[in-house]
Parts: C-alpha cells; sequence; structure tokens
C-alpha cells in the first residue's frame, strides 16, 4: 500500500465556459507533483464533486490517475448520500485505479451513527479498495462520532479518516479509539500543524491549491518533530489558510490558482459565486506578502 502521509492537496477542478479544462487539470496536477505534494485528491468537496455528473467524475480522476501515473498516491473522493451512487463512483474510481477514495458522512439525509455505519460497511463491502472516511460536520450537519469511527477502522479496507471536525479533541479521541496503523489525516489546514501533535499523519489541503510547497514543507517539518520550525511555518501560511474559507469554498482557491496563473478562470460552478472584490484585494496581497505574485 502507498504512504498517505504529507500534505495531500484537495485539488480543484478547473472549467472554460463551464466545461472540464482537461489541459488545465493536467497542467495542475504536473505543478503539485513538481512543488512536492504528497498525493493528489481529485472530485473531493474542493473539487466541486457535488456538481460533476458522472461522466464528468470519472472523466476527472481517468484524467488524474494517467497524469499522476503512480508517482504520488491518488485518494479519488467517491462520496455521496445516496448509498448505490457511493458504490457505483467507488467501483468507478477503482477501475480507473485509484490507490484509495474518499468518501464522505452521507449528506442533507441526517443518519443517525447506526445509518453512517452501514453505509460506510456496505461501501467497504461490495467494492475492494482502501477507503478514507470523510467527516465534516460543517457541510454534512450529522458528525460521525469517534466510537463510529472505531468500528467502522475494523473493516478491511477502512484504512484511514479525513477529520475535519476542527476539533483537537475529537481527532484525540479518534486516535486513542482506533489501530495504531489507522491513519489520521487533517481535513482543515490551520488546524493540521497541531493535530501532528497528537498524532495525525498529515492533511488533505485547500490551500496547497495556492501554495504547495509551503504546505508540504510545513507537514514535512511538523512529522519529523522540528515544532519550532514547523510553528513559524504554520504561522506565516495562516493568513492564507484563513482566507481560503474567507468566501464558501472552493472560489478562493480556485481565484488564487488563477492568479498564479495555473488555471484559465477561477470560477466556480453555480451555486458557488465568485469571491467578491474586497475579498479578492485582500487575497492578492496575501499571495504578496508571501512572494507568490
Amino acid at each position: 500500500m502507498k504512504k498517505f502521509h504529507g500534505a495531500l492537496v484537495a485539488l480543484v477542478t478547473p472549467f472554460i465556459d463551464g466545461k472540464l479544462d482537461e489541459q488545465g487539470l493536467k497542467d495542475l496536477i504536473e505543478f503539485q507533483i513538481k512543488n512536492g505534494t504528497h498525493g493528489i485528491v481529485p472530485v473531493g468537496t474542493t473539487g466541486e464533486s457535488a456538481t460533476l455528473s458522472f461522466d464528468e467524475h470519472k472523466m476527472v480522476v481517468d484524467i488524474t490517475v494517467k497524469t499522476v501515473n503512480g508517482r504520488v498516491p491518488v485518494v479519488a473522493g467517491t462520496g455521496a448520500n445516496s448509498t448505490l451512487e457511493a458504490i457505483e463512483l467507488t467501483e468507478s474510481a477503482r477501475e480507473s485505479g485509484a490507490d484509495a477514495v474518499l468518501s464522505v458522512v452521507p449528506y442533507y439525509n441526517k443518519p443517525n451513527q447506526e445509518g453512517i455505519y452501514l453505509h460506510f460497511k456496505e461501501i467497504a463491502e461490495q467494492v475492494d479498495i482502501p477507503m478514507f472516511l470523510y467527516n465534516v460536520p460543517g457541510r454534512t450537519v450529522v458528525n460521525m462520532l469517534p466510537e463510529t469511527v472505531a468500528r467502522l477502522a475494523e473493516l478491511d479496507n477502512v484504512i484511514g479518516i479525513k477529520e475535519a471536525s476542527g476539533s483537537l479533541e475529537q481527532v484525540t479521541d479518534v486516535l486513542r479509539s482506533c489501530p495504531d496503523d489507522f491513519i489520521v489525516l487533517s481535513g482543515d489546514d490551520f488546524t493540521a500543524m497541531p493535530s501532528i501533535c497528537v498524532g495525525t499523519k498529515g492533511v488533505i489541503s485547500v490551500v496547497s491549491n495556492v501554495y504547495p510547497q509551503a504546505m508540504a514543507a510545513l507537514m514535512e517539518t511538523a512529522l519529523e518533530g522540528d515544532l519550532v520550525k514547523a510553528n513559524e511555518l504554520n504561522r506565516r501560511l495562516f493568513p492564507l489558510m484563513k482566507l481560503m474559507f474567507a468566501a464558501p469554498s472552493p472560489a478562493p482557491a480556485k481565484k488564487g490558482a488563477e492568479l498564479l496563473g495555473k488555471i484559465k478562470d477561477g470560477t466556480p460552478r453555480l451555486p458557488m459565486a465568485p469571491i467578491d472584490d474586497a475579498t479578492l484585494a485582500r487575497l492578492q496581497a496575501t499571495m504578496k506578502d508571501l512572494g507568490l505574485l
């Protein structure tokens, strides 16, 4: 199994005139790998998976796997609030050659903990591919509790979790409840460094879309135990971390990638709106302070 540690980018999906920009996606992936990103996570929340058709979803994963060509792990987003749809997306990612999948807690339906457990259990039993759970209660409404994660960690295919509750208490409870080889990744850039201090292995990062080299360095430094240097890097990047969520994600990340010249158009699909002028000015100023512009 590949090593799922460090800074894995929650990759944005580039569009031109509302359609998938295939060459732009390939260029983004090359930019990420050149700058030290430890893994590629296409078609997650930041990749606007909720507004992609099944064919577009499959195309993004296919292109990502072929472009990466084994250089870093590919963890394809395959979550859905329909268990049958999540199975279909997971099987598609397996056929495309993804190294693992990322499956979010069912949103909108508001299942109880038993429903969450049975949802992921069914996916894991139906499709033979390593799976990361994805807990993001700010988007799904429902919080997957550590005891549910621990039950799921007993299943062969469930190898880890992207924990985006923003709670170090919950992260620590998950780590205490699960086997030592269960991989816990932060789902928020701003908790990534402190989470490593309690035992996580990295982050699935939005900031990496704009500054992959720095996020990779931050994770490497923290994992090596150099907390003085890691704190310096974390504080330097913190304004950019906050700006990535100054408007609904992934609009700031896509605009940042556009400002870098890495994608032609940073406009997200509706219902996500582009960032306003004030946020744009702050983003430009912060990127200049970091030497990116």
